[in-house]
């Protein structure tokens, strides 16, 4: 918010899909994806009614994706008709926050917020959805996943923050055999080369498509969005659209939908 470099002013100056609020999905009006200090501002402006969603799925505490002080929000007094709770599931420091913060507000006897712990590799359900962690390279101190989320014959994974996966992750994805409809894939890096550790930039998005489809996760007929972009990308929605498309990656920008 405080930068004045070319591509953040380049990006105001154009407005529309150049201009971008931290990361967050919605999936089916069902699953939250992360809950970032911009979600009251997608809630106003992308018609989302929070009351009716009941579950929320964090890959890992960086602000930018988890900003529990807004937790407080569910409480009696400022969520006056919420009656259901929201289940948060998270790796061990978010789960611990999202704990933290229920004492803290006072939200478990109200049973406005429930805490899940997720263990990497151990499928879990939410609904319909049979949900699988996997670790993101990224910073490993705070335990970060990506999610595969499974409905029915469909799949897709959430790789928002992470770099190309180590070796255990590709030899569980070719032993699973899973194969995924959709890959929803960090470009932090946008058009930087050689960003392999901790985000993704176009150039390395292409190593990872070519990893997932050598280990039989992937293949021509699965649809790739690529996303969570900053101004380290030297570009905004409308310089990196054509580059994306000449490798077959959608761009992603603020209120996209997606159908799978």
């Amino acid at each position: 918010m405080f930068c004045t470099c070319d591509t953040c002013a380049r990006a105001r100056r154009s407005g529309g899909k150049n201009i971008r609020t931290r990361s967050q999905a919605l999936l089916d009006d069902t699953i939250l994806i992360d809950f970032p200090a911009d979600t009251y501002f997608h809630v106003i402006t992308h018609g989302i009614n929070l009351e009716k969603i009941k579950h929320c799925i964090i890959t890992h505490p960086h602000s930018d994706h988890f900003y529990p002080s807004d937790l407080e929000m569910r409480g009696i007094g400022f969520a006056v008709t919420n009656n259901n709770p929201l289940n948060f599931y998270g790796t061990q420091i978010v789960f611990e926050t999202v704990n933290q913060f229920i004492s803290e507000y006072n939200l478990k006897n109200d049973n406005r917020i429930i805490s899940h712990l997720v263990i990497p590799y151990k499928p879990f359900f939410i609904e319909d959805y049979q949900i699988i962690a996997l670790p993101a390279d990224h910073t490993e101190d705070i335990f970060p996943v990506v999610y595969i989320i499974i409905k029915n014959n469909t799949c897709m994974l959430y790789a928002h923050d992470t770099g190309i996966f180590e070796d255990t992750v590709w030899n569980w994805l070719k032993s699973s055999r899973i194969r995924f409809d959709f890959v929803s894939l960090d470009c932090t890096a946008g058009l930087l080369t050689g960003w392999e550790h901790g985000h993704l930039g176009l150039d390395t998005c292409a190593v990872f498509a070519e990893r997932l489809e050598k280990s039989g996760a992937a293949d021509s007929n699965t649809k790739y969005c690529i996303n969570h972009f900053s101004h380290n990308c030297l570009a905004d929605y409308d310089e990196i659209l054509p580059k994306a498309s000449k490798l077959g990656f959608d761009v992603s920008y603020d209120g996209k939908i997606i159908y799978f």
